[in-house]
């Protein structure tokens, strides 16, 4: 019951945490911070009793033998990654969020969403699978629902309604699968077993592309950045959105590969679309965290592009990608959040001059927007070029067109930079003290030194990619 323990402590720990111990927030926050370093120790531990390929069977529970359902919990080298990463970004937004208002109900949620996204990543039953993916939206809404902006309600109401409908299609699809094997375990489900694979991969593609996101289904991102507190956001991008490419590649490339590559052109065509289209509209942004939510949304396509080629080598790619996408998007974020309490404004032409203001923090942002634009010894660079690389392999040099983001990157980020970091000082950002909590800062430095280290040597990372998907080769 110990691995069972793991996901479903923390989410009857949030309520009892919050009903009797609401009136102590720092007690809530200590709680939520030794659950998530637990969560982290936990995953190591997962990640030194991996076998070098496929899957650790940690034990299956509350079973119904009638519908071969029980919550069967399996992990691999991907899903032990995610954990790892999910449980060091709550961390790292427990830090962030040290001054937060409300504080015992904010910590309360992030324990309870910890809960639900251990579930997402630990479970191979699909059944099990769909009800933490929703259970994962409940948190959410209420972070952004209660502690966003001014349209924060508006928000909040359209990321549930896209994501729920996301689900509703994944649930289809998980439905028809198993109407025609037999099995909710997708370790069980053979492709050839599948009588209408089209339909069902169609399904789960629109369901996780919706969550990616994917262009058009995009639209609920931005407005759910813009009102979201800072550390949200970086929940936001760093967990739910990878939560898309996760299941996409878990169900769509390794449960149906054929059909994937029967279907890999679209898969290009809208990571392509995704990418140029989210990095035009970035460029014409001035409202600051809307710029980086674009950007993020357009690196996002990227990682769709390397989904899209249904081979090793894009798929390590795509992992890269998104762990290198985490570590560069959310000091982004923070420091977006961080400059809207000291001036009191998301709009560019209300900054300037900043580095005279706070250097420390504007290294800081300009470290993680040249990782962004894919500057050379930085996980954005490494991400980038092994992407390139791995769909000029599938789809011939052609592909080479995608080189052009880097130019539109480096358009809308330089911009920024103008704007925000250098310049003659503005008069609202002049009159900011710019007093930033020590520990809200120390989580900016964890994602400096995790931006230059795996840029410098990424190959731990790869490794990890070689045990997950050394199986698929190329088309």
């Amino acid at each position: 019951m110990g691995y069972l323990g793991m996901i479903l402590a923390p989410i009857f720990l949030a309520v009892f945490v919050y009903a009797l111990f609401g009136h102590r927030p720092a007690l809530v926050r200590g709680i939520a911070l030794a659950t998530f370093v637990l969560q982290f120790v936990f995953s190591a531990h997962l990640f030194s009793q991996l076998p070098d390929t496929g899957f650790v069977l940690l034990g299956s529970f509350l079973a119904v033998d009638a519908f071969h359902f029980a919550l069967t919990l399996q992990v691999d080298s991907l899903s032990v990654v995610m954990l790892l990463l999910s449980s060091l970004l709550l961390f790292l937004v427990t830090l962030s969020s040290w001054t937060i208002e409300k504080p015992a109900a904010y910590f309360s949620l992030l324990i309870l969403f910890s809960g639900a996204i251990m579930g997402v990543f630990m479970t191979s039953n699909m059944l099990w699978f769909f009800m933490f993916w929703e259970l994962t939206l409940l948190p959410m809404f209420f972070l952004v629902g209660i502690w966003g902006g001014e349209r924060r309600i508006y928000a909040a109401i359209k990321f549930f309604l896209y994501t729920h409908a996301a689900s509703v299609l994944m649930l289809l699809a998980f439905f028809l699968v198993y109407t025609q094997t037999g099995f909710f375990d997708f370790t069980l489900v053979k492709e050839a077993a599948i009588a209408t694979p089209a339909l069902v991969w169609w399904l789960l593609f629109i369901g996780f592309a919706i969550k990616l996101p994917v262009f058009p289904f995009h639209t609920w991102l931005p407005d759910a950045h813009v009102e979201a507190p800072a550390p949200v956001s970086v929940l936001l991008a760093g967990v739910l959105l990878k939560m898309g490419a996760y299941g996409l590649i878990r169900f769509g490339i390794e449960m149906m590969p054929e059909t994937s590559r029967e279907f890999a052109l679209y898969m290009l065509a809208f990571g392509l679309l995704t990418a140029f289209f989210a990095g035009l509209l970035a460029i014409y942004q001035t409202h600051i965290k809307k710029m980086v939510a674009y950007s993020s949304i357009s690196h996002m396509g990227l990682v769709l592009i390397a989904i899209s080629t249904v081979s090793y080598e894009g798929l390590s790619a795509a992992l890269f990608e998104m762990l290198g996408h985490a570590a560069i998007i959310s000091p982004l974020f923070l420091i977006a959040g961080m400059i809207y309490q000291q001036t009191g404004s998301y709009q560019m032409r209300d900054m300037g001059g900043m580095m005279q203001q706070a250097p420390y923090l504007s290294a800081i942002f300009v470290l993680a927007g040249m990782a962004a634009l894919g500057m050379p010894a930085t996980m954005g660079f490494i991400g980038e070029v092994t992407i390139y690389l791995s769909s000029i392999k599938i789809y011939g040099a052609g592909i080479a067109v995608m080189a052009i983001l880097s130019l539109i990157s480096a358009g809308y980020l330089i911009w920024t930079f103008r704007r925000v970091i250098y310049g003659e000082c503005s008069p609202l950002m002049a009159s900011s003290a710019f007093k930033i909590n020590p520990i809200e800062f120390s989580a900016l430095l964890v994602f400096a030194v995790l931006i230059v280290l795996f840029g410098i040597y990424p190959q731990p990372i790869f490794d990890v990619a070689n045990q997950s998907f050394f199986m698929l080769g190329g088309h």
